[in-house]
């Protein structure tokens, strides 16, 4: 009986392609299985979607030339969630895939062996000859360990040692073997963190709470509110282990790489060999064991980046998101555009597992959706251990600029001072400026002129180390930077604005007996350098620590006491309708990085703006009174979270094509329906980037006409005509983001 797929490619097609089934592969094909079908002139990789006896397709039906895996590498929940991703993402079904499938997945993949040598029990040294010296030193060597080496350990002792001791095997003498090398899966994973934990009645309760969820075995949402400092990940290690002794398995996402060291470090020393990694930063084959090991069950649990919600764990029983207000959550660019918090929430739904949403300032629709009875709150309202909330300053760097024109004006008289106390009794220093290089604009002073990125609509950055400028948008570099305007030929440029290495050089005239380390994108090459900074700061071997947002949320270090904010006005007035609250919780954890143990800390906040509400509620850490604020605001504009939005953005080289392929899509689209808002088309605020014009048509719908976001997704899908749009036409790449982060 013939046997017909229908199969999805990872492109830009939302149609499914029928093939027919040779009958070598019937019975070992299922959904979810890879397969190499021809494709237009190429064979090309797809998946299976469907399987059926009979096909209404009345053209010439071509065959599947071949299974990529021996058997299907999803399983019924992962291919649930892939689909739920194409419907609510509007992508693909083969597009929606990628997010799961890393990138040039082996199932085939093996790690690499080499030979091993070990000494026999009571050799019969007589078999040796007299004159074999190489011989008598390999045994000489061999006879001090105990258990089988590696051959390429006896490189020391003599040249080529492989032959030596095949001929000490044919002789009886040694046994060889051979020893996998596994991947690098823990490249930047801290040595294994211990901590004796005596949990405080607030964190047994929570505890409890988390304890009969795991037990009931429903899906069970939360979202854990603690203070900086309350003892948040020993929550997720102890439902961890109550998950564990229920044969489950557990996904914990953090956002930031920076964070992963410390974090898997303890549940290393937790759970042992059952925690892997998973993060960008892993190689090709790395990826591949990973994923292998995890199918086979040998991991149990995995600590990675947004893209570990979609991890193979059969059985999952806890995903953990911390810090989960993080955009870094978000996926900007390919498709799928998805949210790392969204998908938790429907992966436990799927498996029935306890979906943990934590963190000291969550996200305002996490905080809306608790507070509407959505979710429910767990709140550690103390600091662990009895540790007291730090003593924050706020400064008025208005008041200090007489100062300028001395770079000392970059730090106020009283973080100075604070920080020369700090080195005096031994203690250690965070400084937060959250704009990398040294001088964010160039500017000529005789006509004004700026130096911009000729790909992009935005000011270059100097960077001082390597005397170049460069385009943080696309990597545009210019080396070295112009000494003349390029409008008027004068010669008086200036450097404006204030970048970490320009705040290090300051650190170091200032303080020269410190040991200093800055810590952002440009220094930070690899996870390695990253881990071995943070290594060196928590064992007091660095005395200031200096960088841009990766060191200012979740890293916990006993003997920082003093955290500088250089300048917290950064990104406070860009045209975003969350550049408030993003701003306010930077600070507010930032904050949280001192004095987290018993001496208190204190926080220096430096601002052109005091009296602006964002910096006085996070100077007072109040969290609930700025929501609320929030709350307010957001109502009166219907934004999130009293609306679903959605973003179409029009993007292409030719401006006249942008404008207009962005008016036809508009002019096509049907009347809206009750509660729903359309703004544009419009140009975004970073208008181009990489020599690409962008514009932008913006839905909101307002969720009391709209409960569950339903209306919009049918809305958008009839009336961007989805399953027969052309994603690019007249050379204008178009993309749907559900639910952007950002609207810049």
């Amino acid at each position: 009986m013939p046997m017909f797929v229908d199969v999805a490619f990872p492109i830009s097609s939302y149609k499914v392609f029928s093939y027919r089934v040779p009958g070598a592969f019937s019975k070992s094909i299922a959904v979810g299985s890879r397969v190499k079908a021809p494709l237009g002139k190429r064979t090309a990789q797809g998946i299976v979607v469907c399987i059926r006896k009979k096909t209404e397709f009345k053209g010439r039906i071509k065959e599947i030339s071949g299974l990529v895996d021996d058997k299907p590498i999803l399983n019924e929940a992962l291919w649930r969630l892939i689909t739920w991703v194409s419907e609510y993402y509007l992508v693909p079904l083969g597009k929606a895939a990628t997010a799961v499938l890393p990138t040039r997945l082996s199932t085939e993949y093996s790690p690499h062996s080499n030979k091993t040598v070990m000494l026999v029990e009571s050799p019969d040294m007589t078999l040796v000859g007299k004159r074999a010296t190489a011989q008598k030193e390999v045994l000489r060597f061999l006879s001090q360990k105990k258990i089988p080496i590696l051959i390429s350990e006896l490189n020391s002792v003599l040249k080529n040692p492989y032959q030596v001791c095949k001929k000490l095997h044919e002789l009886g003498l040694v046994v060889l073997g051979e020893k996998s090398i596994l991947p690098s899966t823990t490249g930047f994973l801290h040595e294994p963190i211990h901590k004796d934990i005596k949990f405080n009645e607030d964190q047994k309760d929570v505890i409890n709470k988390l304890t009969s969820s795991i037990n009931a075995e429903n899906f069970s949402p939360y979202l854990l509110h603690g203070v900086t400092g309350s003892g948040k990940t020993e929550i997720y290690i102890e439902a961890a282990r109550k998950v564990l002794k229920k044969g489950k398995s557990a996904i914990i996402l953090l956002p930031e790489i920076s964070l992963t060291p410390q974090i898997a470090g303890r549940f290393k020393a937790a759970f042992g060999d059952t925690v892997t990694l998973w993060h960008s930063k892993l190689g090709q084959s790395e990826r591949a064991w990973i994923w292998k090991q995890i199918c086979a069950g040998d991991f149990k649990v995995v600590v990675g980046a947004r893209s570990a919600v979609f991890m193979p764990l059969k059985n999952i029983g806890l995903i953990v998101m911390d810090e989960e207000q993080e955009s870094s959550f978000k996926q900007e660019s390919p498709d799928p555009r998805y949210h790392s918090r969204e998908v938790a929430l429907m992966r436990g739904k799927i498996d029935k597992s306890v979906v943990l949403l934590s963190s000291a300032t969550p996200s305002l629709d996490s905080y809306y959706n608790q507070v509407k009875g959505k979710i429910d709150l767990l709140h550690l309202p103390k600091r662990f251990g009895g540790a007291k909330y730090p003593l924050v300053h706020v400064v008025d760097m208005n008041e200090e600029s007489e100062e300028a024109g001395n770079p000392r004006y970059i730090f106020s008289s009283l973080l100075q001072e604070k920080i020369q106390e700090r080195l005096d009794n031994n203690e250690q220093v965070i400084l937060l400026q959250n704009r990398r290089g040294h001088s964010p604009v160039v500017r000529c002073m005789d006509c004004g002129y700026l130096e911009v990125c000729p790909h992009c609509a935005v000011t270059l950055t100097y960077h001082k180390r390597g005397n170049t400028l460069q385009c943080h948008q696309c990597g545009f570099v210019q080396s070295p930077p112009p000494s003349q305007c390029q409008n008027c030929s004068g010669d008086r440029i200036h450097l404006s604005g204030i970048g970490t290495q320009r705040v290090e050089d300051l650190v170091e005239n200032t303080f020269p007996s410190a040991v200093i380390k800055r810590l952002d994108i440009d220094s930070a090459k690899s996870a390695r350098v990253i881990s071995t900074t943070l290594t060196k700061f928590s064992k007091g071997e660095i005395d200031i620590l200096l960088g841009t947002q990766m060191i200012a949320k979740g890293l916990d270090f006993e003997n920082a006491t003093l955290v500088g904010i250089i300048n917290a006005d950064a990104g406070l007035y860009l045209p975003d309708f969350r550049a408030g609250e993003r701003v306010f919780q930077l600070i507010y954890q930032a904050s949280g990085r001192a004095g987290r143990r018993q001496k208190q800390g204190e926080v220096v906040i430096q601002t052109y703006d005091k009296d602006n509400p964002v910096i006085h509620a996070a100077s007072k850490l109040d969290l609930k009174k700025y929501y609320n604020v929030l709350l307010n605001e957001r109502k009166s504009l219907n934004y999130p979270p009293f609306s679903w939005i959605a973003k179409v953005e029009f993007a292409g080289k030719i401006k006249q094509n942008v404008e207009s392929v962005s008016q036809t899509v508009s002019t096509s689209l049907p009347d809206p329906f009750k509660g729903l808002e359309i703004l544009g088309p419009s140009y975004c605020y970073r208008e181009r980037i990489r020599d690409n014009w962008r514009m932008q048509i913006v839905f909101k719908s307002n969720k009391d006409k709209d409960v569950s976001g339903t209306r919009l997704h049918t809305f958008l899908r009839k009336g961007l005509k989805i399953d027969d749009l052309k994603q690019t036409q007249k050379g204008v790449r178009i993309t749907i983001d559900i639910n952007p982060v950002s609207l810049l």
